[in-house]
Parts: structure tokens; sequence; C-alpha cells
């Protein structure tokens, strides 16, 4: 072992079951500096374990939000990323989508932003507006 033995308690998100996940993990504050996971209690399918593997070394995330809209039959549209970003890139994302104002008609699954912050995703649209 490298680094420090920790514990750390997780709540998975992966699937409706929401376990409360127990780890035992390296800190991954010495040489090489990646957190690696020795242990696990609470899981209850090898979703959660993988999922706290990802949280040690490179924690991702989904974002839900909403985007005016001009000219529809509602006044905001939800959007969300095609796929999980960079948890440290959430803030940076959110910026770039802060700034969108769209134009009616939206279709669900439907492009408004590539690649925001660098990432490798896409902003899609999740609610249908129809023109006013």
């Amino acid at each position: 072992m490298s680094g420090k033995a920790v514990k750390g308690e997780f709540v998975c998100v992966v699937c409706p079951n929401g376990c409360f996940i127990e780890a035992e993990y390296e800190d991954g504050k010495s040489p090489g500096g990646e957190a690696k996971l020795l242990s696990l209690t609470g899981n209850r399918c090898q979703r959660g374990e993988a999922w706290v593997s990802q949280e040690l070394s490179a924690p991702m995330r989904t974002i839900a939000t909403s985007v005016p809209v001009r000219g529809g039959d509602f006044l905001l549209a939800s959007v969300r990323t095609k796929t999980p970003i960079p948890l440290a890139k959430v803030r940076d994302v959110m910026g770039e989508i802060r700034k969108l104002s769209l134009d009616a008609p939206l279709h669900i699954g439907q492009t408004i932003l590539r690649n925001p912050s660098g990432t490798e995703t896409e902003i899609i649209v999740t609610r249908e507006v129809q023109s006013a």
C-alpha cells in the first residue's frame, strides 16, 4: 500500500436502490497520486463497486436544468448533458448553459450546445416546445 488507508461513506446513485456504501481506500496522496479501492460493504450489486471506484478516481456528473425559450408554448425548455461530465467541469458547463436563450420550436433530443467547456458531450433538449 503506497497511500494512507481511509474510510469513506457513499450513497450510490447508479440505480434506484440508493445503497449506503462504506469503503476503505488509499487516499491517493502518495507518489502516483491515484486513489485505490481496497474494500467495500453495503452495495447490493456490482455497479456499486464500479461507481465507488469511479468516484474515487474521476467523479462524473450529469447536469439537468432549463433554458429560456422565445416564441414557444412554454417559457422554459428542460435540457441535460447527453453523457456525464467531470465533476470539476460542472460549474463551467452551467455557466455556458446560463448564457443560452433558445427559439421555438424545440424537439426532444435536439442538440443545442456541443462540447461545452471542452467536455466531450452535448447539451440536448428533453422537452418538446412548439411555436406559440
